[in-house]
C-alpha cells in the first residue's frame, strides 16, 4: 500500500545501500521521490559486498560500533542512536530477508546471498511508487545560491530536496565514480582528500610473489609502524599471499590501522603458528624430524606448513635445502622456528582506492547536521552513506552507517516543507 504524498518532491541521486535506503524513507514519509541511478540495476556495488554475502550490519551497541569507527565517529552518534544496528536487522527480517549472525556479531542474509539484499530494497521502493530514473546526474541545479532541484543528461528537473548518495571512489565499475565529491564542492563543501581503506596492501621483495595463492586461516597478523615503533593492529584470522602482496580479511581491516601510509613505514609480522609457543613448536617440528628422519629437510616441513610457504621458510631458515633432518642442529630450528613465528614483510603501500572496500575522505561533515543530514551551506541538500568522510573497519559497519545515513536523510528531505519528520 503507497503512501499518500505530501507535495514534497525528493530526488535522490545514487541508488546504492544509502540510496535505496534514503528513498524509501522520504517515500514513507510522504515524498514524492525520484531515484537516479546511471547503472542498468539498482543496488549494484551491495550486490557484491562480502564477496557476494553482504555483512549488512553488526550486532553490537552503539559505544562499541563508534570504537570501531576511526573517522569521525562522534557524527554518527545522532545516526546510530535513532538507527541502531537492530533497527537495521528488524528492518530487513520485516522486508522478507532473513538474518543470521556469524562470528565477530556481523549479520548475513541466511541464504548468504548478497542479491537478497539489494532485490528486497528495490521492491520495496518498487511498492512505493519511487519513480527510477536510469539516466546519468551532471550536477546540481541552483538559483540565486539556492538549491531547485538536479540537472541529468536530459536536462534539470525541480525538486524541493536532493539527497546525494553517490558513494566513493571505490569498485568505479559499480558507478562510484566520485561525481559527488564535484557538486558538493561547487556549493561550499570541504571535499576531505580521498584515500582507499580496507585495501589489499603491496608488498617489497619476492617473498609475497612466491607465495601467491596461498590463503592461511589462523594466523596472527600484527602490523608495526617503523617510525613510531608502536604495534597499530594484532589480529587473528584469514589472509592472502598475492602477486603484489597480501589480501584478505586480515590485512583488509589492518589497512585501515595504517595511517600516513608510506613506503616501508609499515611492516607485516606473520605468525603461522600462534596457537603453538616456541618451546611446543620445536617439539612438533622434532616429531616431524623423527618421522621423516631419512628425508631432506625440504621434504620434511610438509605435515607443518602448507606446500607453497616451505621453500620461502627454508629460503629465510638459511638451512640447506638437500641437508638430511637428522643433521639439523637445535640453532638452526631455532632460526626455522623463528621464521614460522614471525615471518617479517615491509610493506610498501596501498593497492589503488578501485580496489578499496571503501573511501576514506570526502564531505566533510562539519557542514553537514549530524542529526538530519542536511547540509549546513545548502538548505535542502542532503548527504548519506560514503560520500561523507566517515569509514569503519570491516565487520558490517560501513553498510550499518549507510542505512543508518540513508534513514535520517530520507526522512527529513521529505520534511523540508513542513515540520514533521516522520521519526
Amino acid at each position: 500500500m503507497r503512501t499518500e504524498k505530501t507535495g514534497t518532491s525528493v530526488a535522490v541521486v545514487g541508488g546504492g545501500a544509502a540510496g535505496m535506503m534514503a528513498a524509501y524513507f522520504a517515500s514513507s514519509a510522504g515524498a514524492s521521490v525520484t531515484v537516479f541511478e546511471k547503472n542498468r540495476m539498482l543496488g549494484r556495488k551491495l550486490r557484491i559486498t562480502g564477496k557476494g554475502r553482504c555483512n549488512l550490519t553488526n550486532a553490537c551497541g552503539v559505544d562499541e560500533f563508534l570504537s570501531n569507527v576511526p573517522t569521525n565517529p562522534r557524527f554518527l552518534y545522532s545516526a546510530l542512536a535513532r538507527v541502531t544496528p537492530a533497527d537495521v536487522m528488524d528492518f530487513f527480517e520485516s522486508a522478507g530477508v532473513p538474518l543470521k549472525t556469524e562470528r565477530g556479531r556481523r549479520v548475513f542474509p541466511v541464504s548468504d546471498k548478497a542479491g537478497d539484499v539489494a532485490d528486497a530494497l528495490a521492491s520495496l521502493l518498487k511498492r512505493q511508487g519511487v519513480e527510477t530514473v536510469r539516466e546519468e546526474v551532471t550536477g546540481l541545479w541552483l538559483e540565486d545560491g539556492k538549491l531547485s532541484g538536479i540537472e541529468s543528461v536530459s536536462g534539470k528537473r525541480r525538486f524541493d530536496a536532493v539527497i546525494i548518495a553517490t558513494g566513493g571512489l571505490s569498485y568505479p565499475l559499480t558507478g562510484s565514480t566520485g561525481d559527488g565529491y564535484r557538486w558538493a564542492k561547487e556549493t561550499g563543501h570541504k571535499i576531505v582528500p580521498q584515500q582507499p581503506s580496507l585495501v589489499p596492501v603491496e608488498a617489497a621483495g619476492s617473498l609475497c610473489r612466491q607465495m601467491m595463492g596461498l590463503s592461511l586461516r589462523n594466523v596472527m597478523l600484527t602490523v608495526k609502524d617503523t617510525e613510531t615503533g608502536k604495534t597499530v593492529f594484532r589480529e587473528q584470522g584469514e589472509m592472502l599471499f598475492t602477486h603484489f602482496g597480501l589480501s584478505g580479511p586480515l590485512v583488509l581491516s589492518a589497512s585501515a590501522h595504517m595511517n600516513g601510509m608510506r613506503r616501508g613505514r609499515y611492516v607485516a609480522h606473520i605468525d603461522f603458528k600462534p596457537a603453538l609457543d616456541e618451546k611446543t613448536l620445536d617439539r612438533r617440528i622434532l616429531q616431524d624430524f623423527t618421522k621423516y628422519i631419512n628425508r631432506e629437510f625440504r621434504n620434511a616441513l610438509g605435515d607443518l606448513l602448507p606446500q607453497k610457504a616451505i621453500a620461502p621458510v627454508i629460503e629465510l631458515s638459511g638451512i640447506v635445502p638437500d641437508r638430511k633432518v637428522n643433521s639439523v642442529t637445535q640453532k638452526e630450528r631455532a632460526e626455522l622456528i623463528k621464521c614460522i613465528k614471525d615471518m617479517t614483510i615491509t610493506l610498501n603501500g596501498f593497492r589503488p582506492i578501485a580496489e578499496a572496500i571503501v573511501t576514506r575522505g570526502g564531505v566533510d561533515p562539519a557542514a553537514v547536521s549530524p542529526g538530519t543530514m542536511e547540509s549546513k551551506i545548502v538548505p535542502g541538500l542532503f548527504f548519506a552513506g560514503e560520500i561523507l568522510d566517515v569509514d569503519a573497519y570491516t565487520g558490517g559497519y560501513n553498510l550499518q552507517i549507510a542505512f543508518a545515513t540513508g534513514r535520517l536523510a530520507g526522512l527529513h528531505a521529505a520534511a523540508v516543507n513542513s515540520s514533521e519528520t516522520g521519526e
